[in-house]
């Protein structure tokens, strides 16, 4: 962002930065699913050596014995789970240093590391817990470990939980895991989570993402450079686009595309009114 700032003709920047993409495991999901739940986030964490941008980085959960079953499960999984080969030595350099400082971390408890690494630049899966505390405490709890990393946070209420939601940087995603006696707790998040992330899905995994219409792949400063756009889906056009006004033209001075008769027949508003076109 700065070279491009300090270019003589300065250009704008869309960059993918940094995102943990919280995911809350609400109780009544947790109690009826929970291994099912496990078995997708192990699955989604270590995916392509969890060199995603929308890896699920973060879980956030009330403290109970269904969690405590939850990370056992979890810490299960990872343990089996092979390494794979990271895309540059940078990169797996990056992720080993971020996994020694959440190890050595005094606050923060290895749940699972994966099978140990048979040749060079392979990520080892690594899975850790902390309570919302000293997650609150520490900032550097919240910062990306690019790769199969993930660090699980407990909290003691749901207001801590959105405590902790309110305290994120910005994210490109929010997973919910929730069932419909969660709906309510879910509801008083939303609007908290909607502040911090691009894209907020429920009861699936945010390494799938889609292009399509509706596909928000980005958010809030550092999730991207610029929240206002996406990055994957159509939208991801306005990237590109500057907006130019032609006040009180002669028609023929007009770009083709808006010329009264729609010679383009393209979808067009007019005065603020969508104008029907021919098709």
């Amino acid at each position: 962002m700065r070279i491009a700032a300090e270019r003589a003709q300065p250009i704008p920047v869309y960059a993918e930065m940094s995102s943990i993409n919280p995911v809350v495991v609400f109780p009544a999901a947790l109690a009826a699913r929970g291994p099912e739940i496990a078995a997708g986030f192990v699955q989604s964490l270590t995916m392509g050596a969890g060199q995603f941008c929308t890896n699920p980085g973060l879980i956030l959960a009330l403290d109970s014995p269904e969690l405590d079953a939850f990370v056992a499960e979890a810490g299960k999984l990872l343990s089996g789970t092979q390494p794979l080969t990271m895309l540059t030595p940078g990169i797996h350099a990056s992720f080993d240093k971020g996994v020694e400082a959440l190890a050595t971390h005094d606050a923060v408890r290895t749940i699972a590391r994966g099978c140990p690494s048979a040749g060079p630049n392979q990520a080892v899966g690594a899975l850790f817990e902390t309570d919302a505390s000293h997650f609150l405490a520490d900032r550097a709890l919240g910062h990306e470990v690019f790769g199969s990393s993930s660090i699980i946070v407990r909290c003691r209420d749901l207001g801590e939980l959105a405590q902790v939601i309110a305290g994120l940087e910005g994210q490109l995603t929010a997973t919910l895991q929730l069932d419909a006696a969660d709906e309510a707790a879910a509801a008083t998040l939303i609007p908290v989570l909607a502040q911090r992330v691009g894209r907020i899905l429920a009861n699936g995994w945010p390494t799938g993402v889609e292009v399509c219409h509706a596909m928000v792949h980005g958010g809030p400063y550092p999730a991207t450079s610029d929240g206002r756009t996406t990055s994957v889906g159509t939208l991801a056009i306005y990237r590109f686009l500057r907006p130019v006004a032609f006040q009180n033209l002669a028609p023929t001075l007009l770009p083709i595309a808006v010329r009264d008769g729609n010679p383009w027949d393209i979808a067009r508003r007019v005065d603020g009114l969508r104008e029907a076109s021919a098709r």
